[in-house]
């Protein structure tokens, strides 16, 4: 056969291929979604982030019309879930809701997690962020930030702060108190910000910081005294509680965690889009609005480039910290 026409029939069917490959990926997005999708969680039941996924995964179910169930993969800092949304495929059944252990881990486990998560994922929106506060039992003797900061001093080693797991907010922000006040802490590490609460509220450790979601209740009912607000402004849930920024210590309000929802590298952009426009939608509803406030988080719900553009800064503000506080995957304290 002539080379010319070998070469028009090899062309010829390399565009057959893709057109129908793109036919099929329209026409998934078209039918989607056809069959329940599952929101998967790196942590704890009753922490920041699944609660926050719970509220999103109700609404955004009414809208799209398919069931969106939420599934807790606590454990390793939140990569369990990473992993497992990451190597699932692209067609928008399974999604990733998770905060900045995404960016945080590979960072300090480049070797067990070799990924780009901006490259790795397709950014959907982040649903919001969340001021950090920090936060001791009711019934401690530290009655304000100076008054820790002081004990640790005298006593290095004594005092004790939990968190979600290495690399998490709570941990970094800990961390980033220890470099500036210069003391020295044990760090308690849990399988989520949820179950490290709970043993602020018994009174097992010594301090925590801890997301702004839902702590106004644990304030209401005596087990909590919030000793600083990582925001640049007071906020009105904690009438006289200080700044961080007004105590001396800069920057905690720009290392506020977000909670944001993710698919898998690949995922079609109209299946991107239509995620995207729930989620959106839904936070726009003056009801959701509203229990987000009363949680005490912040609306964000941004389009997928403009989540994209924020992970990217968001792994370069938390290389910084982990460089100026010489945080390591080994880190028990500082």
């Amino acid at each position: 056969m002539n080379p010319r026409n070998l070469a028009k029939r090899a062309l010829a069917a390399a565009l057959g291929t893709a057109l129908s490959a793109a036919l099929a990926t329209a026409a998934r997005a078209d039918d989607y979604p056809s069959r329940p999708i599952r929101m998967v969680v790196g942590y704890a039941a009753g922490g920041p982030t699944d609660v926050v996924a719970r509220v999103m995964a109700k609404e955004m179910s009414e809208s799209m019309g398919a069931s969106i169930v939420v599934e807790n993969k606590p454990g390793a800092s939140a990569s369990i879930a990473a992993n497992d949304v990451m190597r699932s495929p692209p067609d928008g059944y399974k999604l990733l809701v998770t905060s900045l252990t995404l960016n945080v881990n590979p960072l300090l486990y480049p070797k067990r997690y070799d990924y780009d998560p901006v490259k790795a994922f397709e950014p959907i929106t982040n649903f919001v962020n969340n001021p950090m506060l920090l936060v001791t039992n009711y019934d401690s003797p530290y009655k304000d930030l100076k008054s820790l900061i002081a004990d640790a001093k005298a006593h290095p080693g004594k005092l004790t702060f939990g968190s979600s797991g290495v690399g998490g907010s709570a941990h970094l922000a800990a961390e980033m108190l220890a470099t500036e006040a210069g003391i020295k802490m044990v760090h308690v590490p849990f399988k989520g910000n949820g179950p490290a609460l709970q043993e602020m509220v018994a009174g097992r450790i010594s301090f925590m910081f801890y997301p702004s979601v839902g702590i106004p209740n644990y304030v209401a009912a005596k087990q909590l005294r919030v000793l600083a607000v990582g925001t640049e402004k007071p906020q009105k849930e904690f009438p006289g509680v200080p700044t961080m920024d007004s105590l001396g210590f800069k920057g905690f309000e720009q290392g506020a965690p977000w909670i944001g929802m993710l698919a898998p590298a690949g995922t079609p952009k109209a299946i991107v889009d239509k995620l995207n426009k729930a989620a959106v939608d839904a936070l726009a509803k003056p009801a959701v609005r509203e229990q987000m406030a009363q949680l005490g988080a912040v609306v964000v719900a941004d389009s997928p480039e403009q989540f994209r553009q924020f992970l990217i800064q968001d792994k370069a503000r938390w290389a910084a910290v982990i460089k100026k506080g010489n945080v390591t995957a080994d880190d028990a304290g500082n």
